[in-house]
């Protein structure tokens, strides 16, 4: 399952990832209907809802900030407004790497993804790890 932020509403991404992922996907204000969600609340839903994979452009808020968790995957775009667009592809690529292939292999990870790199880290927020884009 990918959840998107809501800052990620309304850019028709759900139609773009939807063409080559075959989970489900949803809006995080999907994930409790009726209510304001605050950044601090995530990490809680995103444990019910089960081996989810979440979608932010809110890189200061949740790169580092977010503790890694066996039940989700937090990912991180650092863009620019203008390439929002960009995320399927840049996600398709990522999910298309062997560290993050699987559900199960990008369980646990909070990742950060920008045009030239991506980082990630697990439990410990003091190892990062680093893989360029080829």
């Amino acid at each position: 399952m990918i959840v998107l932020d809501e800052q990620l509403q309304g850019l028709d991404l759900e139609k773009a990832i939807s063409r080559w992922y075959r989970g489900a996907i949803f809006l995080v204000n999907d994930l409790r209907l009726q209510t304001l969600i605050k950044d601090d609340s995530i990490p809680a839903l995103l444990r019910r809802a089960k081996k989810s994979t979440f979608i932010t452009i809110n890189y200061s808020d949740f790169w580092l900030q977010t503790q890694a968790s066996s039940a989700y995957c937090v990912v991180c775009f650092k863009l620019l407004t203008r390439e929002f667009t960009e995320i399927p592809f840049l996600l398709r690529r990522l999910l298309s790497l062997p560290e993050f292939k699987t559900k199960k292999a990008r369980m646990g990870k909070v990742i950060s993804v920008t045009h030239s790199r991506i980082k990630y880290y697990e439990k410990d927020k003091n190892r990062i790890h680093t893989i360029m884009w080829q």
